[in-house]
């Protein structure tokens, strides 16, 4: 399969579909923290039917309702952020997934298909991810460590949120986990 993970300069699930067998690479404008097949650019330049899997991990700076106290400021900012995300609603992909935290694209698109958290993957931390679905199956828990990640203080289940302002903050906060990325690979790959 030829799989698109677009906006991740991590390379976390690109190398996760490589891992099973997959033509996967992944689409920044920032280069790739890992060394693999990577685009550096505009992901505009490469989405094409060429790709049979679209994983796309949209900028949520804009759309983010944890924001949402700045929005009536960034109006123009987020008409475009919203216009980048449709574009991968309507990509000319088979099987689209798109991801986001809790937006505003519930209200502007549609309700997403799926609403995951780390710890369902092994992961003892909270990330509530909203997933958008064309074509493919809800992502099925591999590995709840739930009541494990209830007995850790708050600030370490909840380290996205707690994030220090630093200059890696954004990069951070946006790093897929491990057990998500391997999921996705396994179930649909």
């Amino acid at each position: 399969m030829k799989v698109l993970i677009a906006c991740e300069f991590s390379g976390i699930v690109r190398d996760s579909f490589i891992a099973h067998g997959h033509d996967a690479m992944s689409c920044d404008l920032l280069p790739t923290e890992r060394l693999g097949p990577h685009y550096q650019g505009d992901v505009r330049d490469i989405l094409t039917s060429e790709f049979n899997l679209l994983i796309a991990h949209p900028p949520c700076t804009h759309l983010a309702v944890s924001g949402a106290r700045w929005f009536k400021t960034k109006a123009s900012e987020q008409k475009e952020a919203v216009e980048f995300f449709l574009m991968f609603a309507n990509a000319p992909v088979k099987y689209i997934c798109i991801e986001n935290p809790v937006c505003i694209m519930s209200t502007i698109y549609r309700k997403p298909d799926q609403i995951i958290q780390p710890w369902q993957f092994g992961h003892p931390e909270r990330k509530t991810t909203c997933l958008w679905l064309k074509g493919l199956p809800l992502l099925l828990k591999t590995n709840n460590v739930y009541d494990a990640m209830m007995q850790l203080p708050k600030r370490e289940r909840e380290r996205v949120h707690y994030e220090p302002p630093t200059i890696n903050r954004q990069k951070n906060r946006s790093r897929t986990y491990q057990g998500i990325a391997n999921a996705m690979a396994e179930q649909w790959g």
